[in-house]
């Protein structure tokens, strides 16, 4: 589907899954809050030569006139992107980079807690040798450490200030007990805080002393989000010209879904892209 006169200066581009796990790619314009006037591109599939394809079908003055693009870091997309608006600066959505440095962190604690169930296994296979009962050691608030690991998924997702009483205890002792785990914590927060930055340069400093601090003290959960900040670093830095995020695909995304999920799934891709172009376009 395409529709040129919906189209705007302030673009965004995102792929969404219609029916059993088939995406779809849209480009939407910001000023269309997710109404009517937001669809200008729908295409099947995420291959950049098919997306270019479609939207080089919109003339060349109306796309000349896009000033900016926020997408996620697939690099298909971004390709399609910069070829499609030759005008245009590319933002990378800060939600999707602070998601990427947030699962690393995640990451060292499932490691963590792997471990503690490895040793929990050792210590259940030795009582049992021995025609003893395994009695788990509980801490201070009544958990395990396991169970420590696994109930703090979430307190590691806030930041401090938004913690209860309970989540103030229970992050206290998970960081006296795992001390890498609360350097990770406060490595997130660092890159999470980059972002309340306004000024571009002080957010490149910011960020290049991320990333210089990950290899230096060897946080290896962070290589591969460092280096994937650095692989697209220009285009995460264009976030702080406008402040502008994909926000809004996302927003357009869920009532996607929201749909999908009131029809109890999707039998006609045809006529539920009709209905989404009488709704959205």
């Amino acid at each position: 589907m395409l529709f040129p006169e919906n189209i705007g200066k302030k673009l965004s581009i995102d792929e969404v899954s219609l029916s059993k796990g088939e995406l779809y790619t849209f480009v939407t314009n910001k000023k269309g809050g997710s109404k009517k006037g937001t669809i200008v591109a729908c295409v099947k599939g995420t291959r950049s030569n098919d997306i270019l394809k479609i939207l080089e079908k919109l003339p060349l003055k109306a796309r000349k006139q896009v000033d900016e693009v926020t997408l996620d870091m697939a690099k298909n997309i971004e390709l399609a992107t910069k070829l499609a608006f030759p005008e245009s600066t590319l933002v990378t959505d800060r939600f999707h980079v602070v998601k990427l440095v947030t699962e690393a962190l995640q990451h060292e604690r499932i490691q963590l807690r792997w471990k503690e169930l490895d040793k929990e296994n050792k210590a259940i296979a030795e009582a049992k040798k021995q025609g003893l009962k395994h009695k788990p050691k509980q801490l201070s608030n009544g958990d395990t450490p396991k169970q420590l690991l696994a109930r703090s998924r979430y307190i590691i997702a806030k930041k401090p200030h938004q913690w209860t009483d309970n989540q103030k205890q229970r992050a206290k002792l998970l960081f006296k007990l795992y001390p890498q785990l609360e350097t990770a914590y406060k490595h997130t927060l660092e890159f999470r805080n980059s972002y309340e930055l306004t000024d571009k340069l002080m957010a490149r400093e910011r960020f290049e002393k991320w990333i210089k601090e990950t290899y230096e003290n060897e946080l290896k959960s962070f290589y591969t989000a460092a280096n994937t900040v650095n692989a697209n670093f220009d285009n995460i830095l264009n976030f702080f010209n406008n402040r502008n995020t994909n926000a809004n695909a996302e927003s357009f995304n869920a009532k996607i879904k929201l749909f999908r999920a009131n029809l109890r799934g999707v039998t006609d891709t045809t006529f539920f892209l009709f209905r989404l172009n009488k709704l959205f376009a």
